[in-house]
């Protein structure tokens, strides 16, 4: 469980991995979708969950050079946690 909750751990990195859940995004999408996060924030969260084996980084030819990110087959396995946890949360704000 430890495991499973330290991937998603960190300011926005559950609405980024709920972001690549719809299907691979390019940098610009992934912060227009969240116009309140910074660039810094962004790369840090996504050079993380890259670090992790969570997100595939794929550059992608042109100018300017873009990165194109999608979720990896363990990505995947946390697509059922995200959902949960999104469930969890409605069902908390409506009790309260």
């Amino acid at each position: 469980m430890e495991v499973a909750l330290a991937a998603v751990a960190g300011r926005w990195t559950t609405l980024l991995l709920r972001d690549l859940m719809h299907g691979p995004r390019s940098y610009h999408q992934l912060r227009d979708g969240l116009p309140s996060l910074s660039d810094k924030v962004l790369a840090d969260r996504l050079r993380q969950l890259v670090a992790q084996g969570l997100v595939d980084r794929q550059q992608q030819r042109g100018f300017p050079n873009r990165s194109l990110y999608s979720l990896t087959a363990a990505g995947e396995h946390i697509r059922p946690l995200l959902i949960e946890l999104y469930r969890t949360g409605q069902r908390l704000q409506q009790s309260q």
